[in-house]
């Protein structure tokens, strides 16, 4: 008896002690995991369903992106960590209550269908409300926390009262002992202030979100993206090869017609005309001789002082002149000057 009684308390023991399990409903899945991202009971994966009151962690390059039932979408990039710790659903498809921790990081928030007093989040210096938004957040390892508010209306509240957040790209800055800055436009300065220049990536380009979420943003912060140390350089440009070019080609000058020249018969040429040529040579006294082959001596005569001085002189004078200059010549120059002299005394 007391054996039955025993195995039964047992069983109950083991149902209250697994009844906490089976309670950590599931409230959301992952849509999108990059390098890592671990869960309560290890890595999550793309389609993997995350519960109430589990913590996520992201290594330092790791980025999730977790969709709730009710639409609410959450990113969380590299070195955070965020616990889901109240989430409570009902039967319009919406959530009654969704409060997430977040202990450090940066993150961020789109409000799903659920009515906006229903989302709280929790950080180091304050609480967040959202007012039906989206907005990125940051909390540093001292608890520091920034909020950049992108779409619709936020509050920030914590230890040194509240900050409101109604333009587009509004940001405060506030710390765990109530320091708290004005809301003023957000710029590339607010990196300093929180000493991180990896603060806040979704705003400045340094990690990419996918879907719609992606698609909010900016604020003038994409100048603020520091270099990645996981991408590689672009390769260094290389200077286009100056082509070679010609020199300019000189346009060319139309020619001048030259005028046509009438078709002149070769004995019309002037220099024919000089006395020696008129006479053909068989017209000369010397025509009996043996046929020697046409050398123009009237030409070669031309250039020899004898023949120049036969226009001056006497006949007689130049015949000797001739005879004393001949004496050193050959014996064929010798023959081919007597027939000049005896040409110039016959005539």
């Amino acid at each position: 008896m007391w054996g039955r009684r025993s195995l039964l308390q047992a069983l109950c023991i083991v149902v209250a002690v697994a009844q906490p399990a089976l309670a950590a409903e599931p409230v959301g899945q992952a849509v999108v995991i990059k390098t890592e991202v671990t869960g309560q009971s290890g890595p999550i994966e793309v389609d993997s369903s995350v519960h109430r009151n589990e913590r996520i962690k992201t290594s330092p390059s790791g980025l999730g992106q977790f969709l709730f039932r009710d639409g609410t979408k959450l990113a969380v990039g590299w070195g955070s960590s965020v616990v889901i710790d109240k989430y409570v659903f009902d039967d319009s498809q919406s959530v009654k209550k969704l409060t997430i921790r977040a202990a450090k990081g940066t993150f961020r928030w789109v409000s799903g269908s659920s009515n906006s007093s229903a989302y709280q989040i929790l950080t180091p210096a304050g609480t967040i409300g959202v007012r039906g938004t989206a907005f990125d957040f940051y909390v540093g390892p001292d608890g520091t926390t920034a909020v950049v508010l992108l779409n619709g209306a936020a509050r920030f509240c914590g230890p040194g009262g509240c900050r409101q957040l109604q333009q587009r790209c509004d940001c405060v800055v506030a710390k765990p002992n109530g320091n708290m800055s004005a809301a003023r436009r957000v710029d590339p300065s607010i990196l300093d202030t929180l000493g991180n220049p990896r603060a806040l990536p979704f705003l400045s380009g340094n990690q990419r979100l996918s879907g719609g979420i992606g698609m909010i943003g900016g604020c003038n912060m994409a100048s603020a993206a520091p270099e990645r140390k996981d991408r590689k350089p672009p390769p260094p440009a290389i200077a286009p090869v100056p082509q070679r070019q010609d020199p300019p080609q000189r346009r060319a000058e139309p020619q001048k017609e030259r005028p046509n020249k009438p078709d002149m018969p070769h004995h019309a040429n002037p220099h024919h005309d000089r006395p020696h040529h008129d006479k053909p040579d068989h017209d000369r006294p010397h025509h009996d001789r043996p046929d020697r082959p046409d050398k123009h001596d009237g030409h070669d005569d031309h250039d020899r002082p004898g023949h120049h001085d036969q226009h001056h002189g006497n006949d007689q004078d130049h015949q000797e002149h001739d005879r004393d200059h001949d004496g050193d010549r050959d014996h064929d120059k010798d023959r081919h000057h007597n027939r000049g002299g005896s040409f110039n005394h016959n005539r």
